[in-house]
């Protein structure tokens, strides 16, 4: 049997190359050929794997109208972004949808896009795009703490891979970074060089995300032996503009924190922003560590100590998960967790005042800059 197959020429010249090629290219059946560019469980990976790659290079491309039909299934992954979010996204979605592509292309699938403005047209997108064969399935991005996508999905029977941990995360399939312990560490490294009050700026409590830094900064303090004090805590935050005003509140206190654990680079870069107004030293007036990687964090001055996901590396993973359930229905629940790499940068540092000695020089810098709201 042939193992490698020339592109052929007629994928040049515009003309169709069908499944009666490819069986004879291969010298397989045109079953055996149509099953392994389906998914179907008979055919062993190896084969479907050298039909795949025959298929590419030939130029096949299905007729997905009637494969649907066929088949039941449109082999596209479906992903719906709400452009309410307050990031629409941002940093990671560049990244994400490559690796997401990159997933779908190798098996032969596709990768379904729409925006939404909101949560209800969501829904009814993503119902439309399943009734009409447009996709056979969804990622689930920016996973909600009680998200209404997984309600639906399940209601509606559709398959779906969630990136983040929901609140009822152990009946679904995940993938996800173990953004707790990346918190945990964060409190013992700055533990470990002398902070003993270290603050936390959380992000808003819909996002799943937000509850699990949380938890992972309050259990980092514990194994510290340092005390949890809520008034460290400022929560429910989703701008650099309210990190700024959060950093203002937590340094104007008479016992501030000389470090502050963010749950996510935007938010620090609120605290960068008041620091830098009234002439705070980042690194040692002040410590500050987040979580993300963003290319902004690189551009930080100092740079920002932070947390990194390979978020092309998620989205592919992702796209191997789904396509692997819609093949198998039947299969386990899909759970994969990874860590995040701690990105080390100048913002973190020994403490150079005790909190006491810190409060004396906030009350200093901020007589001098009373012009800072």
């Amino acid at each position: 049997m042939k193992t490698d197959v020339k592109p052929d020429r007629r994928s040049r010249d515009n003309a169709r190359v069908t499944i009666t090629d490819l069986s004879q290219a291969l010298n397989l059946t045109k079953g055996t050929v149509s099953r392994a560019l389906n998914g179907y469980p008979d055919i062993s990976e190896t084969t479907r794997v050298r039909v795949i790659r025959a298929a590419q290079a030939m130029g096949y491309r299905p007729l997905s109208q009637a494969q649907a039909i066929k088949t039941g299934r449109s082999c596209s992954l479906g992903l719906v972004i709400e452009l309410s979010e307050h990031d629409a996204h941002r940093p990671f979605l560049a990244e994400f949808l490559a690796g997401l592509t990159q997933a779908a292309s190798k098996e032969g699938w596709t990768l379904t896009i729409a925006t939404s403005e909101c949560e209800g047209d969501t829904l009814g997108i993503m119902r439309d795009l399943v009734h009409n064969r447009k996709a056979d399935g969804f990622i689930l991005p920016r996973v909600l703490w009680n998200d209404r996508r997984i309600a639906f999905l399940e209601r509606e029977n559709t398959p779906y891979i969630c990136y983040g941990r929901a609140n009822n995360h152990q009946n679904t399939s995940y993938f996800d970074a173990r953004s707790e312990s990346s918190m945990s560490e964060a409190v013992a490294m700055l533990a470990g060089l002398g902070h003993k009050r270290i603050a936390y700026i959380g992000s808003a409590s819909h996002y799943a995300y937000s509850h699990l830094r949380r938890d992972g900064y309050r259990a980092g303090l514990q194994s510290a032996g340092l005390d949890i004090d809520p008034a460290l805590m400022i929560e429910e935050l989703l701008c650099p503009e309210e990190a700024a005003k959060a950093t203002r509140q937590l340094l104007s206190t008479n016992h501030p924190p000389t470090a502050i654990l963010c749950a996510t680079d935007m938010l620090a870069r609120g605290v960068y922003d008041f620091a830098n107004s009234i002439g705070l030293k980042i690194g040692s007036d002040l410590s500050v560590v987040g979580y993300d990687g963003s290319p902004e964090a690189r551009a930080m001055w100092p740079r920002l100590a932070t947390f990194s996901v390979d978020n092309r590396k998620a989205g592919a993973a992702l796209g191997e998960m789904f396509i692997a359930r819609v093949r198998n229905m039947d299969a386990p629940l899909q759970q994969e967790l990874i860590a995040a790499e701690f990105c080390p940068g100048g913002s973190v540092g020994a403490p150079a005042k005790t909190p006491d000695a810190l409060a004396q020089h906030m009350s200093r810098l901020l007589a001098d800059h009373m012009s800072f709201d």
